[in-house]
């Protein structure tokens, strides 16, 4: 049995946010449809330590079927010491013999799909005028949602603060070059907001740093921080009087804080959650109703948007590496007749020249390992734009799969 293993740099150079929004409007659908097998989370809190562990099994009998589980711990402290909050793994499993095919880092699983379905929400929520975006938060998933939201509509402005003004500053000179939007650090989230259209709340908090009297009418906003009964990013009063969607109603009323405290106090009742995402994909329920409206989507994350993202990492995975085999016999064929002028001539359409080899003369090759940098970056190419030439030496270099 061969068990394939992504790593997080490995997933992340692989999938990408548009491909990954694209799968999990099937797979949301898909549910909204009955067609996906889910139960509710388990989650483990034992107080000492300061984390928790969540368990999320799903099964989707689509053109692919798999059983998924993901396992991942979430530590509030990590971004302290430099790590994500969110550490574990995605497991996936045949369906003919329960034997497990992949394990992939859950980080970065949960890291792109978390930012794409919160794309896909703002697709379907903002208004089609919304072109500034206002993200609070300056860690993983506020880098995430700002590249996920701006590759996925035109923006003219994205503005960002944080707890600490500094690190709002050097967040967005990191991101500035990854994007075309100018990106802005404000001193306060009040700033950031103001005007806004998209409003990405990705923080710690267990308080609200979201009021109502800062939003302007018609906003959406994308809550996606706050994931514990006890712990809310927006403040009662925007609850109130927002028009509230959510991947899944039954987790928002188990464990958005969110929407429970503004339900302790009085302010909504139990069905105040309109539609869930997968309804407005199936054209079930209807979405944004006016200009006028606030609307929020309260994103809590569900085991089919894991298994969703795997399956398309999964697929993405095999393309490139059945490109870089094709790479492989093709430079076999030319060690076995080393002709200069020949791989020059095959070489050439693709941009590339050939290195400089010490001696020359035929080369013996012990397969991948064997392959020198400027084959490497041909065998990218010949993938198609499937894989960089990182990924493309990662996946010579590494072979990974573990017996």
């Amino acid at each position: 049995m061969k068990i394939l293993v992504v790593s997080g740099s490995e997933v992340r150079d692989l999938l990408g946010y548009d491909e990954c929004a694209d799968v999990l409007r099937a797979a949301l659908a898909a549910r909204a449809r009955g067609e996906v097998h889910q139960p509710p989370r388990t989650v483990i809190q034992p107080g000492q330590p300061a984390g928790l562990m969540a368990l999320m099994p799903a099964y989707w009998p689509g053109t692919d079927p798999a059983y998924g589980l993901k396992a991942i711990c979430i530590f509030p402290g990590n971004p302290a010491i430099g790590l994500d909050a969110h550490q574990g793994v995605v497991v996936l499993s045949s369906t003919r013999t329960g034997e497990p095919l992949a394990i992939l880092n859950a980080s970065a699983i949960t890291e792109i799909r978390t930012a794409a379905a919160s794309a896909v929400a703002t697709g379907l929520l903002a208004r089609p005028d919304a072109t500034e975006l206002a993200i609070i938060g300056t860690g993983v998933q506020a880098r995430a949602h700002l590249l996920a939201i701006s590759g996925s509509r035109p923006l003219t402005a994205i503005r960002v603060a944080g707890r600490h003004p500094a690190r709002a500053i050097e967040f967005a000179s990191q991101l500035q070059p990854l994007v075309r939007t100018p990106v802005i650090a404000c001193v306060s989230a009040r700033e950031a907001v103001a005007g806004a259209g998209i409003i990405v709340t990705a923080t710690s908090a267990t308080e609200p740093v979201l009021r109502r009297d800062w939003l302007a009418p018609g906003t959406h906003v994308n809550a996606v921080g706050a994931c514990l009964p006890h712990a809310r990013e927006l403040d009662t009063a925007t609850m109130a009087d927002a028009v509230l969607f959510a991947d899944s109603r039954e987790s928002v009323r188990s464990e958005a804080g969110d929407y429970l405290l503004a339900l302790a106090d009085g302010a909504i009742g139990p069905d105040h959650v309109r539609a869930e995402i997968g309804e407005l994909l199936t054209g079930e329920a209807a979405g944004r109703v006016n200009d006028q409206v606030i609307t929020v989507f309260e994103s809590l994350g569900i085991a089919v948007e894991d298994l969703a993202a795997v399956l398309a990492e999964r697929g993405e995975h095999e393309q490139a590496r059945a490109a870089l085999n094709e790479a492989v016999t093709l430079y076999e064929s030319f060690n076995a007749r080393w002709d200069i002028r020949r791989a020059d001539s095959r070489l050439r359409p693709y941009g590339i020249r050939r290195g400089v080899r010490s001696r020359p003369g035929p080369r013996a090759t012990s397969g991948w390992d064997a392959l020198t940098p400027t084959e490497v970056r041909i065998a990218a190419m010949v993938a198609g734009g499937a894989a960089t030439p990182d990924i493309a030496r990662g996946m010579f270099l590494s072979r990974r799969t573990v017996q």
